[in-house]
């Protein structure tokens, strides 16, 4: 998986490419950890992003958990195999998905 971060003031983009599992999740809460200071505005960008494990979805829920005390996040360019864990496992309530 690749990682590619865009800030622009007090907003963050973060593109994910690849696979969010097991193997890479840790990855990722490695580089939410520094770069949410100073952040209200949170944005990932699913479109490159082919898989998410259960791994993947504790990241995005710490994430999402971090973000509603000081701002807000969201997902976008969600795909249909995403966007279907999403809706099994009840993250289409609590993420805000566009």
């Amino acid at each position: 998986m690749t990682i590619d971060k865009k800030k622009k003031g007090s907003e963050l983009v973060i593109t994910l490419s690849g696979r969010l599992d097991t193997n890479t999740a840790s990855g990722l809460e490695n580089a939410l950890r520094d770069a949410l200071n100073g952040i209200t505005s949170l944005t990932f960008d699913f479109e490159k992003l082919d898989y998410i494990s259960s791994a993947g979805l504790r990241v995005l829920l710490s994430a999402q958990k971090a973000m509603l005390a000081k701002g807000s996040m969201k997902v976008t360019h969600v795909n249909e195999t995403i966007m279907e864990i999403f809706e099994v496992t009840g993250f289409v309530d609590i993420l805000t998905i566009e």
